[in-house]
Order: structure tokens, then sequence, then C-alpha cells
């Protein structure tokens, strides 16, 4: 649900997804395949709304990778590749 709110509801303030970053980062250890993915999914989404969000999420993956499980590694590996992208970064500065 978190990522289908930072992809669709352009009219959300950033506020609103910066509260939901504690529930990102404490989901990020569970090995479930559809959890991991599903966060991996709304860090990937918020980080692309603009560059402060970017740079939140960012700093979210990067603390998440040091958790130590796979699950977490994996997560974080992915958005910060994704979100650190040249294309994503240009996408987000033409905002």
């Amino acid at each position: 649900l978190i990522a289908c709110l930072a992809w669709h509801d352009k009219k959300a303030k950033d506020e609103d997804f910066i509260a939901l970053l504690p529930l990102i980062k404490q989901a990020a250890g569970d090995e479930r395949n559809f959890v991991k993915k599903a966060v991996n999914w709304a860090l990937r989404h918020i980080g692309k709304r603009n560059p402060s969000l970017n740079k939140a999420a960012l700093e979210l993956a990067r603390e998440i990778r040091e958790f130590g499980s796979r699950s977490a590694r994996w997560i974080a590996s992915d958005a910060i590749r994704e979100l650190e992208s040249e294309k994503v970064q240009n996408r987000i500065r033409a905002r």
C-alpha cells in the first residue's frame, strides 16, 4: 500500500512519506519474499518522488544495509542502485 500511495497519490505531502519510513525500516529484516519485495518497492517509489524524499530514502537504505540480515542487504542494495542511477536522478532534477 505504501508503494501505491507513493506512485499514485501525487498530492501527498513529503511528511506523509517521512512518517512511513520507520515502518519500512521495521519490516526490512523480514525474510518473507513478498514482504521483502513490498518493502523494497515502497522504499524505491518514495525515493523517486522528489529530491528531498530521494535523500531520505537513500539514508534509510544505507541504515538498512547495516542490519546484517540477507533480506535487509538485498532491499538496501537494490534501492540504492536504483535511486542513485543516472536515469532516476535526472528525472528527479527535472521536476
